[in-house]
């Protein structure tokens, strides 16, 4: 007699034991299983058993008592046989690569989750299977900080990453969602450093303009900093050029600035959640010391690396000390810190706004531009504009239940 081999598809109301029930039938009679899956949705059963029945033996006993045992449970059974050959052809697949698809945004439209699947479906990609990362979400109350994320875990040849990835970022700007997309290796799974850049990503401001607003020289620095950041004029120029308007600013003022600093939002539950983890965190900042190492202290970052203010007398000079931190120092520090620390340099992640953040942002194992210009966007790894820092969680594959408890 030739190999049996049936995909035993259950449905229904959830309720506990009725896996091992099902599980507990094919034992009696030797069934080996070659696959089993199961999903919950608004505690309605998914589940899926592929086994195959023991050499020399007929299926007819097995399923009419996995029939029973489907009645007794109140569920619904349904049986398919599946040939040795499709059988092996989908062996066969398990080889090919896994990409995981994370969708992010303040609620999830099915217009939007249709546009992410199109794509994978066009370029011949198959989804195993779909994760909700978020809390469920209410009704009736009303939510705060409301926040959607799913993950998708796919699975084929891709010949040109950079064209879907060029797709993914089109819906993102046509829908207003974060899309994120990244291979599903072994580094995916094991990130272990996370570098952040300061000003309009760990806190929402721009130090430097805020500083020049109470030096009263606000639109001249307002509008050299934006230039930098839009990547229209060299970084390291700007930086002598905004300095020199500061000259005479009393470190009192810098005092009260770094007091009052606004953290951006979901920065303390990502920076929490990684430490709990075991993450190592930086500030790569072409920002200031100064604030760096407040922020420091506040969120318990471990590095800081941020250009470092001169100051006599009680006041600017209007001048800095040792080397301006730019976009390639902040790459530097970041593969530093990662030696120093023993980590692949694709187990990092760098997160960030500007165009001065672009090379480090291509140089981690994940770039990420959160809430960034649109240089930036456009030639990042992936982005987070529809929500806080926290959703950088999500990106890593965390749910609220993972994080939540840490919070607790």
């Amino acid at each position: 007699m030739s190999k049996e081999i049936i995909l035993l598809n259950i449905s229904g109301q959830d309720k506990p034991g009725l896996t091992a029930s099902l599980t507990g039938v094919l034992a009696a009679y030797g069934a080996k299983v070659l696959d089993i899956g199961q999903a919950n949705i608004h505690d309605t059963l998914s589940l899926g058993i592929l086994f195959e029945i023991k050499a020399n033996s007929s299926s007819a006993p097995v399923l009419k008592d996995l029939l029973f045992k489907a009645y007794e449970l109140g569920i619904t059974a349904k049986f398919k046989p599946i040939t040795l050959e499709k059988y092996e052809n989908w062996v066969s697949t398990q080889g090919k690569n896994r990409y995981i698809v994370t969708i992010l945004g303040e609620k999830l439209a099915a217009e939007q989750i249709s546009a992410v699947t199109n794509v994978i479906s066009d370029i011949n990609l198959n989804i195993d299977s779909i994760k909700r990362l978020t809390g469920r979400t209410s009704l009736v109350k009303n939510d705060p900080y409301p926040r959607a994320s799913i993950q998708l875990s796919i699975r084929g040849e891709i010949k040109d990453k950079e064209s879907v990835t060029s797709k993914f970022m089109q819906i993102s700007r046509d829908l207003d969602v974060d899309i994120a997309f990244q291979e599903d290796n072994i580094y995916r799974r094991n990130r272990r450093l996370v570098c952040f850049d300061m000003d309009s990503t760990l806190i929402q401001t721009e130090v430097i303009d805020e500083l020049a607003e109470l030096a009263g020289v606000g639109t001249q620095v307002k509008a050299i900093t934006e230039s930098a950041m839009q990547g229209e004029i060299d970084f390291n120029e700007s930086f002598k050029k905004r300095m020199a308007l500061l000259e005479g600013l009393s470190e009192e003022v810098l005092q009260e600035v770094a007091k009052n600093l606004p953290i951006t939002k979901g920065a303390h539950r990502l920076i929490n959640t990684l430490k709990s983890y075991g993450f190592k965190t930086a500030i790569l900042s072409g920002g200031f010391t100064y604030f760096g190492h407040y922020l420091q202290k506040e969120l318990g970052i471990d590095y800081v690396y941020a250009n470092q203010l001169e100051i006599k007398d009680g006041a600017l000079t209007g001048g800095y000390l040792g080397e301006i931190v730019d976009g390639n120092k902040k790459a530097e520090y970041l593969k530093q810190i990662a030696a120093q620390e023993g980590i692949n340099i694709s187990q990092t992640i760098a997160v960030g706004d500007g165009a001065n953040d672009l090379p480090m942002l291509n140089l981690a194992g994940l770039g990420i531009a959160f809430h960034a210009k649109p240089k930036v966007k456009d030639n990042a790894q992936s982005s987070i504009s529809s929500i806080g820092l926290d959703g950088v969680l999500y990106l890593l594959g965390y749910h609220d239940r993972h994080i939540d408890l840490i919070e607790e």
